[in-house]
């Protein structure tokens, strides 16, 4: 029978520490004197409180380390259950949101999607814009040790190719992952200080640059303007851009080039294809503004690289309604979404290193037609990839692709139209933000969905974001049995 405290321990470790976070907007109420601190003062003591116990009631059972089941269970309890106390500061705050609203902006934020069902967010209380960037931040740390540690040892949708640049957990998975968030925590820290001075330096006040420091180095996107970037238009923009694309790389190459190693993250055929992708569509949607439109070449060349990298990371900011540059541009923007940024950064969707394997992959089989009896191992960074992760990834996109169907024709029969049914799967599927259509458009939000529909892509998100074996693999009578 599976032990489930060990799992039970560190969820309500990690439920006392969100606890603890919330004392940060508490505080920044309490100085603004607005009157909304007991809203995060009952949600901390309620969520300290639970999660705490929790951590007691099951602490005689910790062990050394996590099986593979019980690891399973954690990577998917932790982002069900977060978001559930994530929402109380919403419920209970000037929002006055309702359970289903408050859940589907907490695991937006702890998952960095960035959809929002809040409008007005110009006038709400400061502590309430804090805890959405705050829930972002927090989530962007956590993918990142999902996806270095958790993920590989799952053996999910491809990532053990990372296992060996990700340090080998031995199957001690708890100790080895504080000793790697460690290292990731000093270099997420740095990031975000410097996104911070970044964006003072270039005319931001303190609270809007602080809140955008978070979610651009946790590329999840929420902002403190109902407006979104479109409110910071100009050089906030290219530095931006430069903080979603150090966001959304490896982070393992951070730690290596700290070491003085800056030999791989020059040579990793991961990042430059993905570099090559973003310069390839944004001077290709530019030079479609400027020969079509007729607009100005600074103007489109920024506007195409700032929202290129904001859709192709997953941080999901908008400067402008780019739906507004025709039917070529919100096609391009649909499919960048799905394309996604590196593995073992914050960034999200199906991610480039798959891509590249898949297309590997189509070559050998291409050359084994040419040449049946010749031997062409498929190699991805110098290494020869083997059959169970190649298999990982084709299953990856197969599921990914069937999810995608699934949740946009469960979508469609809550009444919803194509447009909004398809690119909402995909927005939340791939943990993207915006979608496509009047509703939940770059120039929208989420808030007008029925509830049905706010739960459906509260899934996706949730599947999205774990990499969707590492929640299917629970409905599965086997793993149960075991």
């Amino acid at each position: 029978m599976l032990d489930i405290r060990p799992v039970g321990y560190v969820i309500g470790l990690l439920v006392a520490t969100l606890g603890v976070t919330m004392l940060l907007p508490l505080g920044l109420d309490l100085v603004a004197g607005n009157g909304h601190w007991p809203a995060f003062a009952e949600s901390a003591i309620l969520t300290i409180l639970t999660g705490g116990l929790v951590a007691l009631a099951c602490r005689n059972a910790v062990q050394e380390g996590l099986s593979l089941r019980q690891t399973f269970l954690l990577t998917t309890g932790v982002w069900a259950a977060a978001p559930l106390f994530g929402a109380l500061p919403f419920m209970l705050g000037a929002t006055d949101a309702t359970f289903t609203d408050a859940y589907f902006e907490a695991m937006s934020g702890l998952t960095t999607t960035g959809a929002t069902v809040f409008s007005g967010l110009d006038h709400l209380p400061q502590g309430l814009l804090l805890w959405r960037s705050l829930l972002q931040w927090l989530g962007g740390i956590g993918v990142i040790v999902m996806a270095m540690v958790f993920l590989p040892e799952l053996r999910v949708g491809g990532m053990q190719i990372f296992r060996s640049e990700a340090f080998d957990t031995l199957g001690k998975i708890l100790p080895r992952a504080a000793e790697i968030a460690a290292q990731i925590t000093w270099i997420y820290v740095a990031l975000t200080i410097f996104a911070i001075v970044g964006y003072l330096a270039l005319g931001m006040n303190f609270f809007d640059a602080s809140n955008h420091a978070l979610t651009s180095v946790s590329t999840g996107g929420f902002s403190t303007r109902d407006a979104s970037f479109g409110a910071f238009q100009g050089a906030p923009e290219y530095f931006a851009s430069l903080l979603m694309l150090l966001a959304s790389l490896p982070f393992v190459r951070y730690i290596q080039l700290l070491a003085g190693t800056a030999r791989p993250i020059l040579r990793d055929t991961q990042i430059r294809t993905y570099l090559a992708v973003i310069i390839v569509v944004a001077v290709t949607l530019a030079l479609f503004q400027v020969f079509y439109d007729r607009r100005g070449l600074e103007p489109s060349i920024r506007e195409a690289l700032f929202n290129v990298t904001s859709i192709i990371s997953g941080t999901g900011y908008a400067s402008v309604d780019y739906q507004e540059w025709g039917a070529f541009a919100a096609t391009v923007f649909f499919f960048l979404g799905l394309v996604g940024g590196c593995a073992g950064s914050t960034a999200c969707s199906v991610k480039i290193f798959r891509y590249q394997l898949l297309f590997g992959a189509i070559v050998q089989q291409i050359r084994l037609l040419h040449s049946p009896r010749g031997i062409f191992p498929l190699r991805y960074g110098g290494r020869e990839v083997d059959v169970s992760t190649l298999s990982s990834v084709m299953s990856f996109f197969v599921l990914f692709t069937v999810s995608l169907g699934g949740f946009s024709v469960a979508l469609a029969m809550t009444g919803l139209d194509f447009t909004t049914s398809v690119s909402g799967a995909g927005a939340t599927l791939g943990n993207i933000g915006p979608g496509l259509g009047e509703i939940i458009g770059p120039s929208g939000n989420f808030s007008s969905l029925n509830a049905t529909a706010k739960w459906i892509l509260s899934a996706a998100m949730l599947v999205g974001r774990l990499e969707l074996l590492a929640v299917y693999a629970l409905f599965t009578v086997t793993f149960w049995r075991k």
